[in-house]
């Protein structure tokens, strides 16, 4: 799909403190790729440029696809595209890159990198983000069994993981009656979707299961909906961290 503008942000984590941080700005606003450095990336004590992009000043233009990112695309000659359009809730008529990565988060298990659109209200003035539930495979057996008995349109509720030694503003997903965790929100989500929670209250927010995938990893199995008002005056990303360099 050519012409299609979308903005994400990339998420870096420090391998040190493990806070997670925007670093950098991946657009196509011209049928161009464009990648600009944040702030954030000046603001993480251990953090050291991508590849050949290494002047954080400058905005990197490309005709296709930068290989940082392009290397989280599933190739489409791999036998399991198809099953994996249809885990990420996508089809062949609407595939889009960059969708994909918003999608998944382009996450990989030899780095720590993910990609989120920034979110944008719907013409209902509604705040709508899909993600896919984290950190299934912390949890035991039964809470992994218990998510695949989850069905599309269950309710899942969000907790917050205080003590959590790693990130304490994590969030839990859990059931309902009777109670099981089955995943976390995305590290990135964490502090916007608990504003959300402490501006409009906890009863406004609703989180559904937008899909289940028994036959995928584990990182695809449980596609989520969260879905609330737009506050007004609400923001997201428009802190510092998330501010281009150049």
């Amino acid at each position: 799909m050519q012409g299609k503008s979308q903005t994400l942000f990339v998420a870096w984590q420090d391998p040190k403190s493990r806070l997670w941080a925007p670093v950098g700005r991946l657009s196509r606003p011209d049928n161009l790729y464009h990648f600009v450095y944040t702030q954030g990336a000046t603001e993480m004590d251990n953090f050291i440029p991508f590849g050949r992009m290494t002047d954080i000043k400058k905005e990197y233009v490309s005709e296709e696809l930068f290989p940082l990112f392009a290397n989280r695309i599933l190739a489409k000659s791999r036998p399991e595209y198809k099953d994996y359009l249809r885990w990420l809730g996508m089809s062949k008529s609407t595939y889009d890159s960059l969708d994909e990565l918003a999608r998944t988060g382009g996450m990989r298990a030899t780095d720590s990198l993910e990609l989120f659109p920034c979110p944008q209200p719907t013409d209902e003035n509604t705040y709508n983000v899909y993600f896919f539930g984290r950190g299934l495979r912390f949890l035991h057996d039964e809470n992994q069994k218990r998510a695949l008995k989850l069905k599309r349109g269950d309710q899942l509720y969000i907790m917050s993981d205080i003590q959590n030694k790693f990130d304490e503003k994590a969030l839990l997903l859990r059931t309902g009656d009777p109670v099981t965790l089955v995943g976390y929100a995305p590290k990135y989500y964490s502090a916007e979707f608990s504003q959300l929670i402490k501006t409009i209250g906890a009863s406004e927010i609703k989180v559904v299961v937008a899909r289940i995938n028994v036959d995928a990893p584990l990182q695809f199995r449980v596609l989520c909906k969260i879905t609330s008002p737009w506050p007004a005056d609400f923001q997201p990303c428009n802190k510092d961290s998330f501010k281009p360099l150049v």
